[in-house]
């Protein structure tokens, strides 16, 4: 393709770890101009050590940079002029931060009546908006946790599936926004969050034990209606996986570098997610609530009783 189907749109991102920085991903994938704002220090994932080593050349191919003090009065300014030239802005930070700035959607809809303002964070509005969350948080709080680990020890995915998907759920949105713009010529806030998509990614396991009433088990040990493979030495197996897969790909940081991201569409919104459980069908009586289903499900990731009890 010469020409990428988001070529011409601007997106300037205000984002740090991997929700934020995702969705910015896949929109720079597309074709659109991301110009990531830093502050003076440089973003803190270009510093990570360990397992996050690779965060910033991950979520940061085919961006832009510019170093912008959001803390002082020049640089707001410089911050929105930025954003009067571009069309998205992705934000991730903690709740109420960039609005101590003037840089959040009710301080900027006024003057930019068609810029599309996406918001990641850690829950969609209820009791928990104004919480920081960790993708581990909501793996544990929604559940996956127990359907990854084996029964008892509740494991988290081995990679930021909230996060990415999250991110992408943003992208999604961000697209029909773009699409609504064109016919009404207005722009819209956007909210994509953790913890829904968590629910989202539930939905199959919850509304299984609403059809049915039996207990959902975890997938280390159920028996799946399609193959699965085991092996007696899972770990040394999923590191020669690993590494045949790296070596038939070329260098990691190349294939980074060069990809661009593939969409395939086959989702719901994720904040629709409980409404939806609540109203499935099933022949089968009595059924438990959407509510009781999830409160019992749930339940059994171990970080999750001290936080329904609080």
């Amino acid at each position: 393709m010469t020409r990428l189907p988001l070529t011409g749109i601007r997106v300037v991102e205000f984002s740090q770890m991997v929700m934020g920085p995702s969705c910015g991903m896949i929109l720079a994938d597309l074709g659109a101009d991301v110009i990531k704002v830093e502050p003076p220090q440089g973003d803190r994932t270009r510093f990570f050590k360990s397992v996050a080593s690779g965060f910033f050349n991950t979520y940061s191919r085919n961006k832009r940079s510019v170093v912008i003090d959001t803390a002082t009065p020049e640089g707001q300014r410089t911050a929105r002029r930025l954003i009067g030239t571009a069309d998205v802005l992705i934000e991730n930070f903690r709740p109420g931060l960039l609005k101590r700035f003037n840089l959040d959607h009710e301080s900027l809809a006024p003057e930019h009546p068609r810029l599309i303002y996406c918001s990641l964070k850690g829950y969609l509005p209820g009791p928990y908006e104004n919480r920081l969350a960790l993708d581990e948080v909501v793996q544990m709080m929604g559940g996956l946790a127990f359907m990854t680990g084996p029964p008892g020890k509740p494991m988290r995915a081995g990679a930021s599936v909230n996060d990415i998907m999250g991110g992408m759920f943003g992208v999604i949105a961000i697209q029909a926004a773009l699409a609504e713009r064109e016919r009404t010529g207005n722009g819209a806030y956007i909210q994509s969050a953790l913890f829904e998509n968590n629910v989202f990614l539930m939905a199959q396991a919850m509304m299984f034990e609403s059809v049915t009433g039996e207990v959902s088990t975890p997938w280390s040990v159920k028996a799946s209606p399609w193959p699965s493979t085991t092996c007696s030495r899972p770990a040394t197996a999923s590191r020669s996986s690993f590494r045949s897969s790296v070596r038939s790909s070329g260098r990691v940081s190349a294939a980074a570098s060069d990809s661009r991201a593939g969409l395939a569409i086959h989702g719901s919104r994720p904040a629709r997610a409980a409404s939806t459980i609540a109203t499935g069908s099933s022949r089968r009586s009595p059924r438990p609530s959407a509510s009781t289903t999830w409160h019992r499900f749930a339940r059994r990731s171990s970080a999750l009783g001290c936080l329904l009890r609080r």
